[in-house]
């Protein structure tokens, strides 16, 4: 299972869909030991409790519409794993936002996540500043049913 990019995806999808839920218990066990994750501006952690407690200044809640894989063998022996897609969630301020790119790329040994390096456009947005939801530019305000 190791080296399968199939296996990996599973683990990444796993592990995304645990955070968006804040199931951290079970996200940490997608985690090898020594894991690093690394956020923009280079802000790195290596547990997902330093991650939420400095998630909790920039927004209440965020999750990702995960919309497109792509895996592959390294020639290490690890698997690399993209995930892209938008995110989505609540600033500190209690307006909602979608649409937000993102993109991470996990590094998976034996199965387990032993990095993760996230890009995305939260900042560019704006979306962390905003006081209302007319503050935010329309391709990020959430996604209204109807």
């Amino acid at each position: 299972m190791s080296d399968d990019p199939r296996a990996g995806v599973a683990v990444v999808e796993d592990f995304l869909a645990a955070l968006g839920r804040g199931d951290r218990a079970t996200a940490a066990g997608h985690l090898a030991d020594g894991a690093i994750m690394i956020f923009p501006g280079g802000r790195r952690y290596t547990t997902l409790d330093e991650l939420a407690a400095a998630s909790a200044v920039r927004y209440r809640h965020v999750d990702k519409h995960r919309e497109e894989y792509e895996a592959f063998t390294h020639e290490t022996g690890d698997v690399i794993v993209w995930s892209m897609g938008t995110l989505f969630g609540e600033n500190n301020a209690g307006v909602r936002y979608d649409g937000v790119r993102y993109v991470d790329r996990f590094r998976l040994r034996d199965g387990r996540i032993v990095e993760q390096r996230v890009w995305n456009d939260l900042a560019q947005s704006g979306v962390l500043d905003a006081r209302a939801e007319t503050e935010i530019e329309p391709q990020w305000r959430p996604r209204h049913p109807g």
